[in-house]
């Protein structure tokens, strides 16, 4: 059954619509609002975190279905650290949970795993099973799905400054030849296209320092609905939204 939002996802002004201009090649997403949804709920957070994956696992298999290639969610972000330890440990364990439950089956649906951020704060199990995860995808072609785990992009960008002003010490690196190509080499997402539409969850606008670099042209959308009320319906909706924006990347109206 094609709904009415993925038939406008599908069309421009009435017209089969080509290229990117239909459909994003990356789609980003902040998944907020768990914690909200649950106090809305009288329940505890952990109980909005768990509503969170059931969405993830919705918002996966709608891109596979939908075509898109790229798919990043931002799922744990490194100020995420500093929120109390019991709601740390239970985000933690749902992470343990998910690499432990969920991968097989990703991996039979094609999905190819990546993981950015700074991993070396999680647990070495957590670690053995990121790594893990990547190796038992690395064939799969119906959908790349980049996680985006203790995650911060100023703290990406500040990474790649010093490794480029490492690398020019060396003199492994002409300063006089760097431009913007080669400095996105040094970032986590090299090899990774930029995203073309981000969508936030929960009613706020704004970043909240995710893909700060790769964000310059990127369409914004902003939803208010928390994330586990977060459905296919709605990413067809905003695929359609995506289909009548017109990107320009800084050039004049035609």
């Amino acid at each position: 059954m094609v709904t009415a939002a993925a038939k406008a996802a599908a069309e421009v002004d009435g017209k089969p619509a080509t290229g990117n201009r239909a459909l994003p090649r990356h789609v980003a997403i902040i998944m907020d609002g768990n914690g909200r949804w649950a106090s809305a709920r009288g329940l505890p957070r952990v109980a909005g975190h768990r509503a969170g994956v059931q969405a993830v696992r919705r918002t996966i298999e709608t891109a596979a279905s939908l075509g898109v290639e790229w798919l990043t969610l931002y799922a744990f972000s490194s100020e995420n650290w500093r929120r109390p330890a019991s709601e740390v440990m239970d985000l933690t364990g749902l992470l343990r949970h998910f690499l432990k439950s969920e991968i097989a089956e990703l991996k039979a649906k094609g999905v190819r795993l990546y993981f950015i951020g700074d991993r070396a704060r999680f647990e070495q199990d957590i670690q053995i099973d990121l790594g893990l995860a990547e190796r038992e995808t690395a064939h799969n072609t119906r959908l790349n799905l980049v996680l985006a785990l203790s995650y911060g992009a100023r703290a990406e960008i500040a990474a790649a400054a010093k490794a480029v002003a490492e690398a020019a010490k060396a003199g492994t690196l002409d300063p006089a030849a760097f431009d913007e190509a080669m400095f996105a080499g040094y970032l986590s997402t090299t090899g990774i296209p930029d995203p073309d539409l981000i969508i936030r969850t929960s009613g706020e606008q704004r970043l909240s320092n995710f893909l700060l670099w790769q964000a310059a042209y990127a369409e914004l959308l902003f939803l208010d609905l928390m994330w586990p009320d977060f459905g296919p319906e709605q990413f067809e909706a905003a695929l359609a939204e995506y289909a009548r924006r017109e990107r320009r990347f800084g050039a004049r109206p035609g």
